[in-house]
């Protein structure tokens, strides 16, 4: 333990719904030389305070009770210029995967010790790459990020014309199928991304997605 412990004091806070995890968080803090700065049951909670601005390391529950989108928690907190550490049950895998493309630096599940979450931390906050067994282990099996959202082969062909700029009337006209079949299909498409932590609130959004997805050629926009 005495080998986490500089002379440097890590500025730290954790984003996490559960009253008894940040409880305990605070409580280890102290032992394990990091200085706790805020603590909060949402991001946009940690964003209103004005402890933000101070923190080095965010730690984040991967899933929150405000129904917010994980991608969306992390960039938020990375445009703070904080770094994120993902700390959950990581049982959520596409989740975790979309996380750490989000700019995420690395996963502790939270059934291993505080002594590892604090080496984490300070790793990453003296900008090391942390290369730990379930972050590499995400990472690895990460070889059809494109399957994530499981996109039916009608869903794909509804988005593809759909996000490269027709209207829903121009997709149902296209594909003979009613305006109402097609808002169904773009309804799902945008739940399924947003499942698994790929924000698709907005056409735009959408058309990255595709974009990503090989769903459309970046070229031909």
């Amino acid at each position: 333990m005495a080998s986490l412990l500089t002379d440097k004091e890590i500025k730290v806070a954790i984003v996490d719904d559960h009253e008894a995890i940040r409880v305990g968080f605070k409580g280890a803090c102290q032992e394990y030389g990091l200085k706790l700065v805020a603590s909060a049951a949402t991001v946009q909670e940690l964003l209103d305070s004005d402890k933000i601005a101070d923190c080095e390391v965010v730690v984040l529950d991967l899933s929150l009770a405000d129904g917010s989108i994980v991608t969306d928690n992390v960039q938020a907190l990375l445009k703070t210029g904080a770094e994120v550490v993902i700390f959950s049950i990581g049982d959520k895998k596409n989740m975790v995967r979309a996380a750490l493309r989000a700019g995420a630096a690395a996963l502790v599940r939270k059934s291993q010790s505080m002594e590892e979450l604090a080496r984490t931390i300070r790793l990453i906050a003296t900008g090391l790459v942390v290369n730990n067994t379930e972050t590499s282990a995400v990472i690895d099996a990460d070889t059809q990020f494109k399957d994530e959202a499981n996109l039916s082969p009608r869903e794909r062909e509804v988005l593809s014309l759909y996000a490269s700029g027709f209207a829903l009337k121009q997709v149902a006209t296209e594909l003979d199928i009613s305006i109402s079949t097609a808002k169904e299909h773009i309804d799902r498409v945008r739940a399924k991304y947003s499942g698994v932590g790929r924000t698709a609130s907005t056409k735009t959004d959408l058309l990255i997605r595709a974009i990503e997805d090989g769903i459309i050629e970046e070229s031909s926009m």
